[in-house]
């Protein structure tokens, strides 16, 4: 694998800390919460770490500690599912209160999502194929823009996502097998992307060569752009009428700080789809213990699935679960303008469309059909489920993980104004 960097190298000299400084005995310290050092389960894991954010909040530096000491006995980075995620809510935990309590606590570095582990093409592709959190979204995604622009000589995607372009192979390949015969296809992507993981070792410049050159062999006319802003200028949506749109939002969203005026500038566009896909969960509570519950509960889905076929010393695993704490310690660990991690659920992005005027299109038996068999080359316990509203839910063991979702603009919308630059750094374009 490539280069790990990690966002907490003094975690060990945490542990130290709070073994030498437990506050309190064992007895006394291991029924914190009500519960029972040597007994803890998930449920018994979440009230200590409630209550350890509890303490923090109300300036209780003692009661914080002694919580810890006690949540620091039990977590284990190769542990159980349910010690290793406890770990990573530890690391967070301390991290809030090294800022909050320089004094009291060791420093921990990371969390805002800075640093991460640098992977190749084909270590990105393990990784995106590992569990389906973002395969779902892709197969999801990609059928329903496949039947969007079904007889269209001319396409042009506008690419919001965090997977260094990793979709669009796969829509390439189909495309070149219409029966009509292959669009010509453009492919834009922002300059800018939220630091966050995943990490490739090649620059966006790369990427689109690789692309063009994977298009070139397949035969289809492809142009590839990073584009400084969406207004008109910037993607050239004068320069031909007939070319349709297709607007992607990959796990996306929930970095924007202004998701509405976003959402204003994509329906200014009148794109012929809007895709968005994202995380299942409500992880932007103001309240630090409203998160802790969410986020707990949430990100589980990710430590038990990897705990079924990896084993527990597993390096592939601990770097994934690693990607994972740095999402942890953002949410936990930060607020104000250092907590980029503000997602919301698939209930609420649905409310939010359709008040900005968005009507939902449901996903075809033919795209659900797809998405299924992708589903049936990983592990079992992976399922999906159709919400009423018509989005699609991946689930682990029946709860609801990741969800994909298809947008159109209001009928006879289709003014494009001069929209204001909303992301940064220079244009430059590769043609084929």
């Amino acid at each position: 694998m490539g280069q790990v960097v990690r966002g907490n190298p003094t975690f060990q000299n945490l542990a130290t800390f709070l073994n030498n400084n437990p506050q309190t005995s064992l007895s006394s310290a291991g029924a914190i919460g009500g519960c029972l050092l040597g007994s803890l389960d998930g449920a018994c894991t979440e009230r200590l770490l409630l209550h350890c954010a509890s303490a923090l909040e109300s300036n209780d530096v003692t009661l914080a500690q002694q919580v810890m000491w006690v949540l620091n006995n039990v977590a284990s980075s190769t542990g159980d599912a349910n010690q290793r995620l406890t770990s990573w809510f530890l690391r967070a935990l301390v991290s809030r209160a090294a800022r909050v309590y320089p004094k009291s606590y060791p420093t921990c570095g990371g969390g805002n999502g800075a640093c991460g582990r640098v992977m190749s093409v084909t270590e990105l592709a393990g990784y995106v194929d590992l569990i389906p959190w973002y395969r779902f979204g892709f197969c999801a995604a990609n059928s329903a823009i496949i039947e969007a622009v079904q007889g269209c000589a001319k396409v042009h995607i506008l690419d919001f996502s965090v997977t260094h372009c990793m979709q669009w192979p796969t829509l390439i390949d189909a495309l070149a097998d219409r029966p009509e015969g292959p669009p010509a296809l453009r492919l834009s992507v922002p300059s800018w992307r939220p630091p966050v993981a995943p990490w490739l070792s090649l620059s966006t410049e790369e990427v689109g060569l690789r692309l063009a050159n994977f298009a070139k062999s397949r035969s289809i006319p492809f142009q590839f752009s990073v584009i400084a802003d969406i207004n008109n200028g910037g993607l050239g949506l004068f320069e031909d009428a007939d070319e349709a749109l297709v607007v992607n939002c990959q796990n996306w969203l929930r970095y924007l700080p202004c998701r509405q005026t976003f959402l204003d500038t994509i329906k200014c566009l009148n794109p012929t789809l809007i895709t968005v896909i994202d995380e299942d969960a409500d992880l932007d509570a103001p309240s630090l213990s409203s998160r802790i519950v969410n986020c707990f509960n949430y990100l589980w889905i990710i430590f038990d699935s990897l705990e079924t076929f990896l084993s527990k010393d597993s390096q592939q695993r601990a770097e994934y679960e690693a990607d994972v704490g740095q999402k942890i310690e953002n949410i936990i660990g930060f607020e104000g303008g250092q907590r980029i991690e503000r997602l919301e659920s698939s209930t609420t992005l649905s409310t939010r469309m359709r008040n900005s005027g968005f009507l939902n299109v449901p996903f075809s038996e033919e795209t659900i059909k797809e998405v299924k068999f992708v589903l049936d080359e990983h592990a079992s316990g992976w399922g999906m489920k159709k919400k009423d509203d018509g989005t699609l839910v991946l689930t682990w063991k029946g709860h609801s993980s990741v969800y994909a979702t298809t947008w159109v603009p209001p009928p006879n919308h289709s003014s494009i104004h001069d929209i204001s630059c909303i992301l940064e750094s220079d244009q430059y374009s590769i043609m084929i």
